[in-house]
């Protein structure tokens, strides 16, 4: 398992429920491997040892290390190895345009969503979203930091202003009002949702991640949330997904795709088996090889 922190409570629970269905665990700190990139027979080494052949790979790959993670990713599939989720798939997801992008030309319902370079044209950006009150993220961002709630026209003007000015990179979109506050977390493994719960905001908030102060409870989904997201994990090639949907009056809207889902809030909230799932899968799944880019793509 590639893990910068062996104690988080997804590592964790993997680790312990692989264990008790027989399986060995070695958790790895991604950032301390290095690899020897050669035509002939490609390596990861850490701590001074070549790692062995293994099984299969679980990367849990925080958005702070993308580029270098999914690159360890790509070398386990290089040398044959069954990656749980692949690195294109990974790369996929926390570009955040990208992936709606993705998902956009596939027909997966989303929020309108703007994105521009030039202070010039937010005027116009705001008006595509459908005007104020809308919400501006910035593309690295997670678990809520970096997204701005902008109720008026001159407050989405500032700061995307200040955004532009500070040279990130952000996209602006349209806020469904009728969603409360409120957004769907739905656990993607293979291609079935075998967990879903709906994330409450606190008072005074709109982020209704559980990082935030949000509340989570289990939820039952419509056939057609269900169908949305597993289709939204199966575009962007991923076989263990958080896909986050909002309830609207023209149906479910991915706002997000999440590569590395944590598993603390929705085992707690739906009391679900969600790491035994995920092990599972890896067992019907994990054969040398068996990967669908090979890091192509």
């Amino acid at each position: 398992m590639l893990s910068e922190n062996k104690n988080l409570y997804s590592t964790k629970r993997l680790v312990e429920v692989a264990q008790k269905r027989g399986h060995e665990v070695i958790v790895i700190n991604t950032l301390r491997c290095y690899m020897n990139i050669t035509s002939r027979k490609p390596s990861i080494h850490y701590r001074g040892e070549i790692l062995p052949a293994f099984d299969a790979v679980i990367p849990r790959i925080g958005h702070s290390i993308s580029f270098y993670g999914a690159s360890v990713v790509r070398q386990f599939e290089m040398m044959n190895v069954f990656c749980l989720n692949e690195s294109v798939a990974i790369t996929r997801a926390r570009d955040k345009l990208r992936s709606l992008q993705l998902l956009s030309r596939k027909g997966i319902g989303l929020p309108v969503t703007g994105f521009a370079h030039s202070p010039d044209d937010i005027e116009d950006l705001v008006k595509m979203v459908g005007g104020p009150p809308l919400v501006i993220k910035l593309l690295e961002g997670t678990q809520g930091i970096g997204v701005v709630l902008a109720e008026t026209r001159s407050a989405a003007r500032s700061v995307i202003e200040a955004f532009l000015e500070m040279k990130v990179n952000i996209m602006v979109q349209e806020y469904i009002r009728e969603s409360g506050g409120a957004d769907i977390r739905c656990f993607v493994v293979g291609n079935k949702v075998i967990a879903s719960m709906m994330r409450q905001a606190v008072p005074d908030e709109f982020r209704s991640n559980i990082h935030r102060g949000g509340t989570g409870k289990s939820v039952k989904l419509t056939s057609e949330e269900r169908k949305t997201a597993v289709q939204a994990a199966k575009i962007m090639g991923l076989n263990v997904a958080g896909i986050d949907i909002l309830r609207s009056q023209r149906g479910p809207l991915v706002i997000e795709v999440n590569a590395s889902p944590g598993l603390g809030g929705i085992e707690s909230s739906t009391g679900k088996d969600v790491a035994g799932a995920i092990i599972e899968f890896i067992e019907k799944n994990a054969k040398p090889g068996k990967t669908r880019t090979k890091g192509k793509g």
